[in-house]
């Protein structure tokens, strides 16, 4: 044995150790790498043909206003050594609003790896939606430094689709849906099954009447908001919730939220206060 008779280690078997310790964490960040490759190879939109920008995004103070955000390993399960990619194709000339909203919402909350894609199917893409996520991170080649991936496919598909588990889970297709997926990264969804479907409801209101609605149908989405907000400052109640994200992307995609009733006036003042909403609303200027 390599001991001194005081019980000291020999110096050798210490610089040895510590040898052994510097290749195990490189042999850990490489296996990350390899399989977070792994999860891009194996998504069938691996077909991608420039890589646009790639963001670190993290924010040592989160949201005061959505509480209890849960640990991801508690939300997902846990998965060593690889990072949790979201993949999203979306459609350029249909911009997912609520999805910029999450998006920053997320990085206030975890360290993102935000990558933006332009498929082979999409000939011209405007620079605002190019640059939607946020600029480039010079660590961006480190994903171990990382939580959670998110990459946005801008590409030529019928209806929005998220990928997560490309082994264990189906695609998500459709915002209402991703959002939903998405917000429950961030906060849990009401205990009380009242509350939850109300949530649920505004949510399903937003995108199926109020986005592709017709006039008529806005029209009475305006009035139940106006009535809804005059009894409380949010849809779901005391707390803002994913009701106000999709609610206000869907009113600011149609162009009629300075068209509206003074309950819901003000409530778009609230939302706007909170600072969520940037992207969303520079992408529509």
């Amino acid at each position: 044995m390599s001991m001194y008779q005081n019980g000291d280690v020999d110096p050798a078997v210490k610089a040895l150790e510590a040898r052994q310790d510097e290749i195990m964490r490189k042999l850990y960040e490489l296996k990350a790498a390899v399989e977070g490759l792994a999860k891009t190879v194996t998504t069938p939109d691996a077909d991608l043909d420039v890589t646009v920008s790639s963001s670190l995004s993290s924010q040592s103070s989160s949201c005061a206003i959505l509480k209890a955000t849960k640990n991801l390993d508690a939300l997902l399960g846990k998965d060593l050594g690889a990072l949790r990619d979201i993949v999203i194709n979306a459609n350029p000339a249909q911009p997912p609003l609520t999805l910029l909203v999450l998006h920053s919402l997320l990085c206030q909350h975890y360290r993102v790896l935000t990558t933006v894609h332009v498929h082979s199917s999409v000939s011209n893409v405007p620079p605002q939606l190019l640059s939607c996520l946020g600029p480039k991170h010079a660590d961006s080649y480190a994903r171990h430094m990382f939580q959670l991936g998110f990459t946005l496919i801008w590409k030529n598909v019928p209806k929005l689709e998220m990928k997560f588990s490309v082994r264990n889970m189906c695609p998500i297709e459709g915002e209402a849906n991703i959002a939903r997926f998405l917000f429950k990264l961030l906060a849990p969804y009401p205990s009380d099954p009242a509350l939850a479907t109300l949530v649920d409801s505004w949510v399903d209101t937003a995108f199926y009447q109020l986005a592709d609605g017709s006039t008529k149908e806005r029209a009475a989405v305006l009035r139940a908001l106006n009535s809804a907000l005059g009894r409380a400052p949010w849809l779901s109640g005391p707390e803002f919730s994913l009701a106000d994200i999709a609610c206000y992307c869907c009113l600011l995609q149609t162009g009629s939220s300075s068209s509206t009733a003074a309950n819901v006036q003000r409530w778009i003042k609230s939302c706007e206060n909170l600072g969520h909403f940037g992207p969303a609303r520079l992408l529509l200027k």
